[in-house]
């Protein structure tokens, strides 16, 4: 799980500091390798390669909003839906943590290897042998 402090102005004008929570579990990332050809590794590394803007774009809003979520109070769950991803990229925190990941390759690689923490090779395994 990533722990994101991100600094924006409101739409009221105020400066607010706010962490922000992301995480991507398990599960999440099997289905997200096995519904892209040759997995969502391939496909990032393709991406990158190829320096298509507007595919990185999509990849990084698609991203934010699968792994965006608000962590219980007693620290056992993760809460994630449509209504909590839309509600956080309508905000200005988006705006900057957007910017930063689309204009920013260091920030970008970390954001992704925090997002998907647990170890990556085990998943691929796992995809591979139920192809």
């Amino acid at each position: 799980m990533l722990k994101k402090t991100i600094s924006y102005t409101d739409l009221n004008g105020v400066e607010r500091k706010e962490d922000f929570y992301f995480n991507l579990s398990k599960p999440e990332i099997v289905k997200m390798q096995t519904s892209v050809k040759g997995g969502y590794d391939v496909q990032l590394k393709s991406i990158a390669a190829n320096l298509d803007g507007g595919q990185i774009m999509e990849f990084f809003e698609e991203l934010i909003s699968k792994a965006y979520g608000i962590k219980s109070e007693d620290g056992r769950r993760f809460m994630k839906s449509e209504e909590i991803s839309k509600s956080f990229m309508e905000t200005p925190a988006y705006e900057v943590l957007f910017e930063e990941l689309v204009t920013n390759d260091r920030a970008a690689a970390d954001f992704v290897n925090a997002v998907m923490s647990i170890n990556r090779s085990s998943i691929t395994a796992t995809v591979s042998e139920n192809a």
